[in-house]
């Protein structure tokens, strides 16, 4: 298991729950991409793979916290852009 592999996904994870927070509160994809998140949800999902057939240790629990973080924020992305929809077609 690499360290520093473990640090950086540490490092990268500590910054999805406040995205999911400020997501959820403001019901807004202002400032949010959906393809950045894909992209996001791609590497997560290369990670785990290479852990699974390459090299199976600890860190593979990481990339799926992760994943999981990210997936989240991705379906609040969905939601909000759908609520933003029907607050348009309201107005």
């Amino acid at each position: 298991m690499s360290i520093f592999e473990a640090l950086m996904l540490v490092c990268f994870g500590a910054a999805w729950p406040f995205s999911i927070y400020k997501s959820y509160v403001s019901r807004s994809v202002e400032g949010k991409s959906a393809f950045f998140l894909i992209i996001i949800l791609i590497g997560y999902v290369a990670g785990i793979l290479h852990k699974l057939f390459f090299q199976y240790d600890l860190v593979i629990f990481l990339y799926v916290l992760n994943l999981i973080m990210v997936s989240t924020d991705f379906m609040l992305y969905l939601r909000n852009r759908r609520l933003a929809k029907i607050h348009q077609q309201i107005s």
